[in-house]
């Protein structure tokens, strides 16, 4: 597996790869469901490449970039092992050199959801992976489905901007406990970690609801505050009933729909979603 830092080495050593390339781009602090899309190129992908890269811009000012886990010999290893053919670990400087000033934006997806309590977020997410996008010029990347907003985000910047590569989206990765995988689930004490599961049960009630009949999404919204509130060491951010492609907030779930929250588990916060009717796996 070959380890590149600038962009200058990337294109060189993504000249002669064979097509189609494959991008999983990370921040790093790898678990199961980067594995698991790295897994995926490798099936359908001639050549699998990985980025690692905390990426500042996507930070608020109080948040956790400074504490962001951080281990990149491990993260490699974990790549070479699940059959990565390059990384890219760019600097920040080398991604964002003295001078930057230029920005992407995906309006109507970035202001809700996330977008609205994380302000200038999603700049920074479609700008990187913009960047990325032209660095690597893969036929293909690929995404979690726990980031719903982020990947339906970056399929609409893909598609706007012809940037040519398809944008695949692969289910949730999850831990015995059905808590979702994330790198900030490290952050958790073990009362907080076995808190964090009601994220997954609020969400399923949702599902029961709907599976049983229920189509008035307050009621859905009403059932998973419900089932959050009665954990003790979770404090609900939000609570989505959303068309699954426009993120638009719904009174009838009448087609596709996100569900989707946001909770804080001590200082940690978390993000789950699941689809109306259930995605097919």
């Amino acid at each position: 597996m070959q380890v590149v830092s600038t962009v200058a080495q990337l294109r060189a050593a993504l000249a002669g790869a064979p097509r189609p390339v494959g991008l999983v781009p990370t921040m790093g602090y790898l678990h199961e469901g980067h594995l698991s899309l790295v897994r995926r190129a490798r099936q359908e992908c001639a050549f699998v490449t990985a980025s690692i890269f905390v990426n500042p811009t996507q930070f608020g000012p109080k948040e956790d970039l400074a504490s962001y886990p951080r281990d990149l010999p491990r993260d490699l290893a974990m790549l070479e092992r699940a059959g990565a053919d390059l990384v890219f670990t760019p600097s920040v400087e080398e991604m964002y050199p003295a001078g930057f000033d230029t920005w992407v934006e995906v309006s109507a997806l970035s202001r809700r959801l996330e977008g609205e309590v994380r302000p200038g977020h999603f700049r920074g997410v479609a700008t990187v992976v913009l960047k990325l996008f032209n660095q690597f010029r893969a036929e293909r990347a690929y995404f979690g489905q726990k980031d719903a907003q982020q990947a339906l985000l970056i399929q609409k910047l893909a598609a706007d901007l012809d940037t040519g590569t398809q944008v695949v989206i692969c289910p949730t990765v999850r831990e015995p406990d059905d808590l979702a995988m994330s790198s900030r689930n490290t952050y958790l004490d073990p009362a907080q970690r076995k808190a964090a599961t009601v994220l997954y049960r609020s969400l399923c009630e949702a599902q029961r609801l709907y599976q049983s009949g229920e189509r008035d999404a307050e009621r859905l919204r009403s059932a998973i505050r419900t089932v959050s509130a009665a954990e003790p060491l979770a404090r609900v951010q939000y609570v989505s009933v959303a068309d699954a492609g426009t993120l638009e907030e719904l009174a009838v779930v009448d087609r596709p729909a996100l569900v989707s929250m946001a909770v804080f588990v001590g200082k940690t916060r978390l993000i789950d979603n699941v689809l109306l009717p259930p995605a097919v796996s």
